[in-house]
């Protein structure tokens, strides 16, 4: 019985997987100066925007400050329409029978120029442009029939074209985020070596490939985002996993290979994290369900430089926080997204993804971009799907958020086919758009893109973030990583350059840091020490009796630790420059309870765990514990000081 089950499990998966979960998308442009963009068509007002972009707290704001609403869309192709059976020649054999030949979609049918007026004209400022990694490498010319409206692209490969693509877009005006969509230049998402970063290629190779990409356009000042890997999720036998160490350890994958992209490649660039898309055998009885950025709230990415994350998620209606969106074989009897009620559809998305952009001053909270959603045009006539559709945009309104439409172009035929794109084209170059009057979509459009938003300056807010040196360095300090070891062999986690320590768990290693009422206190010039004993522990001054301290000299901060298991090893102590510290402490026991304070900012930084943590206008200056029996010689009590 059980052998039949798991054949079930796995052909159910087979199936699943060998169908799209969700439409795929792309977009590219060339790094060009300042332009403003503007939306005819009454759609959306223009926005004139200065790069680079990067965060504050939930918003993505430009280089003035300024709140940058990314209004997207997915412009695919790139990445492959190719279904993975028969021929690569034949358009059948492709997704909805609309054959990109490797490149954006619909350069055989329309000039780029008249495609990239399209999007100004239904108010988008922002393209999400897929690639695979194959297409890196893809030596092969592209056809003459694959750019026959683009006569200039001929001879090109497909990573000439995608150049020209993102030379394009960013003269126009439009942002453009760079997104790793496949391993393999075939259709998103089944069985077919593409389901993580490192399924078809090793994660070094994954992340040269992605060190290749943000280089290339590196002076393209309005290619703004790095968008890691598409839509992450089950093979046939194995499952992503959220911070578990592993090769399959998605959170720990992009956390190393966003700090890279940002230390060797491209400062400017967002870092975009999508959660995971899907885990377990979707059959009834065994567990399965979509997480998305679920995880997030336990376990949070903090990069090297503050201020570039941007998380997303992907939502479709016949998908749902637990069907995998297979009809038949493999569909389970958990509701559809389309099958909940209005109250509940915005109840599911706020726990999977939008609490990241909704919950302020966690260490979490990050602006979250919906980069995938859409929904049939004027071919879909069900009453769930289109009220779903409806229900979704009241929601990005509501949550005044982020979002990329896919896809942006499709092919027609007398006005009919695969329907899901906002602008098609046929073999003609005939175009038939959102506003031609017959598409049920465009009121809700309209709607989303001309909905009362923020605008203008967003203040700074203050930072909170979480360390996690779980499996191995958790180092987010620039100025750390450039000097040598400061305690081999320990796992060491540090805190960004412009935040000091401020809380610890009792076990589990995690720690949470941020720069509020004090700003940056790291002294230009001031100098770290490593510190293993209690020789700053002055006399009469023993805040731990009995305990261990590692307490950080007169005029220094903690701003990280070491941990060796789960004993501490060393407190990383920075110094400050004069009058910002002030002398008064008191000692913070966490070793039988929380302590942190009421109301305290930052979030549950250390789930499971006791946590002790310093005031908003403390910073902490030791850490204490003990090595009695009994003891893992895990944090017990911080010593905590005001602020000058």
């Amino acid at each position: 019985m059980r052998g039949s089950l798991v054949r079930a499990a796995l052909a159910a998966v087979l199936l699943l997987l060998s169908a799209p979960l969700a439409p795929a998308a792309a977009t590219t442009g060339a790094k060009s100066g300042p332009a403003p963009v503007t939306a005819d068509a009454g759609v959306a007002a223009g926005q004139e925007w200065t790069p680079p972009l990067s965060t504050r707290g939930r918003w993505i704001v430009d280089a003035n400050g300024d709140r940058f609403r990314m209004r997207s869309g997915n412009w695919h192709g790139a990445s492959g329409t190719w279904s993975g059976s028969g021929s690569v020649d034949d358009d059948a054999a492709h997704h909805a029978g609309e054959n990109s030949g490797r490149i954006p979609l619909g350069l055989d049918r329309a000039p780029v120029a008249e495609i990239i007026a399209g999007f100004r004209e239904i108010g988008i400022n922002s393209v999400r442009l897929p690639f695979s990694n194959e297409m890196i490498h893809d030596t092969v010319p592209v056809t003459d029939h694959a750019v026959a409206a683009n006569p200039s692209l001929r001879g090109l490969t497909p990573l000439g074209v995608y150049d020209a693509v993102v030379r394009d877009l960013t003269a126009a005006g439009l942002a453009v985020i760079l997104n790793n969509h496949t391993g393999t230049t075939r259709w998103c998402c089944g069985v077919d070596g593409n389901e993580r970063w490192n399924a078809s290629r090793s994660t070094a190779a994954w992340e040269d490939d992605w060190l290749f990409m943000a280089r290339r356009y590196r002076d393209n000042e309005r290619v703004v985002g790095a968008d890691l890997y598409n839509e992450v999720r089950r093979s046939v036998l194995d499952d992503p996993n959220w911070g578990l160490g592993d090769d399959h350890d998605w959170f720990a994958a992009s956390q190393h290979l966003g700090d890279r992209i940002l230390l060797e490649a491209d400062p400017d660039l967002l870092i975009i994290v999508e959660g995971i898309n899907w885990t377990g055998v979707p059959v009834d009885g065994f567990a399965h369900g979509r997480p998305a950025l679920e995880p997030v709230r336990r376990l949070s990415h903090t990069l090297v430089d503050s201020g570039k994350l941007v998380y997303s998620a992907h939502f479709y209606d016949y998908t749902g926080p637990h069907h995998s969106g297979a009809t038949g074989i493999g569909e389970t009897s958990d509701p559809r997204y389309r099958d909940l009620s209005p109250e509940e559809l915005t109840a599911v998305l706020t726990r999977q993804a939008f609490f990241v952009s909704g919950e302020q001053d966690q260490h979490f909270t990050a602006p979250v971009w919906i980069s995938e959603f859409g929904v049939g045009g004027r071919e879909e006539t069900g009453a769930k799907p289109r009220a779903w559709f409806e229900r979704f945009v009241d929601h990005l309104i509501r949550a005044d958020a982020d979002f990329a439409y896919w896809p942006l172009v499709g092919w027609h035929q007398n006005r009919t086919g695969n329907g899901w794109a906002l602008l098609h084209w046929d073999a003609a170059g005939n175009r038939m758009g959102l506003y031609d009057g017959d598409d049920w979509r465009a009121a809700a459009w309209t709607r989303l893109m001309t909905a009362t938003s923020r605008t203008g300056a967003v203040p700074p807010v203050a930072e909170w973030s979480q360390l996690s040196p779980d499996h191995s360095d958790f180092v987010a300090s620039r100025r750390m990583r450039a000097l040598p070891d400061w305690d081999p062999g320990a796992r060491k986690a540090v805190c960004p350059d412009g935040q000091r320590l401020l809380g610890l768990g009792h076990t589990g290693n995690r720690g949470l840091c941020s720069d509020v009422t004090a700003g940056a206190l790291w002294a230009a010039a001031g100098g770290h020490e490593v510190v293993v004993d209690e020789r700053h522990v002055a006399a009469g001054r023993d805040w731990a009796s009995g305990y261990t301290k590692l307490q950080c000299a007169e005029g220094q901060f903690l701003t990280g630790y070491s941990v060796r298991g789960q004993a501490v090893s060393a407190g990383l102590c920075a110094a400050a420059p004069a009058g910002r510290l002030g002398g008064t402490g008191r000692t913070v026991w966490f070793d039988r309870g929380d302590s942190r304070g009421q109301a305290p900012r930052g979030g549950d930084f250390a789930y499971g765990a006791y946590k002790g943590q310093c005031a908003d206008d403390e910073y902490a200056a030791g850490i204490a514990y003990t090595g009695r029996l009994g003891s893992s010689r895990t944090p017990d009590a911080l010593y905590c000081r005001r602020l000058a």
